[in-house]
């Protein structure tokens, strides 16, 4: 079967590889606009956004399944997605420095192929993972040092848990992937015992 990444993000490839997918990258131009009640409400829709502008993108009636996926960080419900400049770094991490906060990825399945008659047919599955992290205090300088090597600039939140800013992470609930961006454990399994399904043949 063909898998198709609906993501530009490395750090996404890079944790699909280290579970030993094969799989190709397509860039979804997807709006990402919308008012929603709730983070998770809020990654999953766009995750399925995602999903879909690409499988339109691709060859008609070819067997494929595509990921989608959006990630963002929440404090006390208010949604913190990618700075949009060092000046909003800042603030962001200010915010979370010596607190707690939530981290929330939607990933949408969307697997095509077709039916006994030729038919095209399309199945889809989406769900989100939430991760609870909390920082210990930055001073001005931490921040503003981190700040300046660029690294918050394309996360959401203004931090990367993977690289150098792992020194101010006190602790963690949940899944660890999912912070850096992708919940692959999950992943794997839900599709696993999806695509296994003996009725996935009469999805919509």
């Amino acid at each position: 079967m063909k898998i198709v990444l609906a993501s530009g993000s490395p750090r996404r490839r890079e944790l699909l590889e280290q579970i030993g997918l094969k799989f190709e990258v397509a860039v979804s131009d997807a709006q990402e606009e919308g008012i929603w009640e709730s983070p998770k409400e809020m990654v999953e829709e766009l995750s399925r956004r995602k999903a879909e502008a690409v499988l339109r993108a691709l060859p008609a009636k070819e067997a494929v399944l595509v990921i989608g996926a959006d990630t963002v960080v929440a404090r006390k419900g208010r949604v913190m997605g990618k700075p949009g400049d060092r000046k909003e770094a800042v603030k962001m991490l200010k915010k979370l420095s010596g607190r707690s906060h939530k981290v929330y990825t939607g990933v949408t399945l969307l697997y095509r192929t077709e039916d006994g008659e030729g038919a095209e047919k399309v199945c889809r599955k989406t769900f989100h993972e939430m991760t609870k992290v909390r920082f210990y205090p930055l001073s001005p300088k931490e921040i503003r040092d981190y700040v300046e090597t660029g690294d918050p600039l394309d996360k959401a939140g203004a931090y990367g848990i993977q690289g150098i800013f792992a020194r101010y992470v006190e602790r963690m609930e949940g899944d660890y992937n999912n912070v850096v961006g992708l919940p692959v454990g999950r992943l794997y399994q839900e599709a696993k015992e999806w695509l296994e399904r003996e009725d996935l043949g009469r999805c919509e």
